[in-house]
């Protein structure tokens, strides 16, 4: 009688959070584009109640669409911010129980949530201080200067701590900042 395959490892989930204008979607898609090919990881695309074309590749929904859908638990991790409603979908699981790696944006405020229910589970922190912050809000345009004065005061209102964090610094090349979220990666993946 032969011996029964033992079921692949689960997946890590890897939160990726930091404050609006951190850098988070630039480190992200840098890792992405560097793992292209490789199907042990995904890199869901998030659901956000805006219209598409606003420089962040969502998923978009209108609230009504959005509530229906996490009233009927398609989503993951879902929470609300500033205006809008955000998801994760559910797929992920899926993704997670296959022994897949999990890269998502999300908010500070799901981490204790995500870590109620989520094992193997990383917390990258993308961080730059607050004037890096401000520069790269203006610039990217989405916000007036209300809502970025609004951003640069919740930048610091969520701690992110506790052994399953690592924080990367963003005001370095993207390169730089792209090349530690690799290394956050690949260490916890097992392939250090």
């Amino acid at each position: 009688m032969k011996e029964p395959i033992p079921p692949a490892p689960r997946g890590t989930l890897f939160l990726i959070v930091g404050p609006s204008g951190a850098g988070k979607d630039t480190v992200i898609d840098g890792a992405k584009a560097a793992l292209a090919g490789d199907p042990r990881y995904l890199f869901p695309r998030r659901v956000v109640t805006r219209p598409p074309g606003t420089g962040e590749d969502h998923l978009p929904m209108t609230v009504a669409d959005f509530e229906a859908a996490e009233a009927r638990g398609a989503f993951a991790l879902a929470w609300g911010a500033h205006g809008l409603h955000y998801g994760i979908p559910r797929a992920i699981d899926d993704a997670l129980a296959q022994g897949r790696h999990v890269i998502a944006n999300v908010s500070r405020a799901v981490i204790a949530e995500a870590r109620q229910r989520y094992r193997p589970l990383r917390i990258v922190e993308v961080w730059a201080p607050i004037e890096v912050l401000a520069e790269r809000l203006a610039r990217r345009g989405r916000e007036n200067a209300a809502e970025i004065a609004e951003r640069l005061k919740r930048s610091g209102a969520i701690p992110v701590e506790g052994a399953d964090v690592a924080r990367i610094e963003t005001t370095g090349t993207i390169e730089e900042s792209v090349g530690a979220l690799l290394a956050v990666l690949n260490s916890a993946a097992g392939k250090a």
